[in-house]
C-alpha cells in the first residue's frame, strides 16, 4: 500500500526539481539536461499515457508528450507549444503543498490541494491541482498532472 508519506516526499521532490529548473534557467545546456532529467524522474513519460494539464496554458491545454511537458517547464527556441515562456524558469525560490486530502490504493495514489510558488521577491502564487501517481518500480512517478488557478469571478 502507498503510504501518505511516499506521497509527501513525491511533492517534497517535484517542488525542488521545480526549483532547481528556475536557478539553472542561465546555463541553458545544464537547465535543459537537468529539466529532461526530471521529467524522467518524476513523471511517467516511459511506461504510456501521461494526463498532463499545466496551469498557464491556453491555446494548447493538453501536454500528453514528455516534449510538450518539457516545453511547458522550459520553454526555449525550439520549444514545441508556441505558447509557452519557461513556467519552472520564472524562477521560484520555493514550492509548497497543501494537501485536501489523498486517494491511496497499492500501486496507484491521487492526491489534491493548493500549491503555492513563491517567486523571487517572495510573493506567492496559488494553484490548484490534482497529481496522480503510479508506483514504477519502487518510486512514485506523475501520470496525471492537473492544474489551473483558483476561479475568479
Amino acid at each position: 500500500m502507498i503510504t501518505k508519506e511516499q506521497v509527501l516526499d513525491a511533492q517534497k521532490n517535484w517542488g525542488d526539481g521545480v526549483v532547481k529548473i528556475g536557478s539553472l534557467k542561465d546555463n541553458r545546456p545544464e537547465c535543459e539536461a537537468f529539466a529532461n532529467e526530471f521529467l524522467d524522474a518524476r513523471y511517467s513519460f516511459e511506461a504510456g499515457v501521461v494526463l498532463f494539464k499545466p496551469t498557464k496554458c491556453a491555446i494548447e491545454q493538453f501536454r500528453p508528450t514528455k516534449l510538450k511537458a518539457l516545453s511547458y517547464f522550459i520553454a526555449g527556441d525550439d520549444r514545441a507549444c508556441e505558447e509557452d515562456k519557461g513556467f519552472a524558469i520564472q524562477p521560484w525560490t520555493k514550492v509548497r503543498f497543501e494537501n485536501t486530502d489523498f486517494i491511496l490504493e497499492n500501486d496507484r495514489a491521487i492526491a489534491m490541494g493548493n500549491y503555492y510558488f513563491t517567486d523571487l521577491d517572495g510573493n506567492e502564487a496559488k494553484v490548484e491541482y490534482t497529481f496522480g501517481y503510479k508506483l514504477m518500480n519502487g518510486v512514485l512517478k506523475i501520470d496525471l498532472h492537473h492544474s489551473s488557478f483558483p476561479y475568479n469571478p
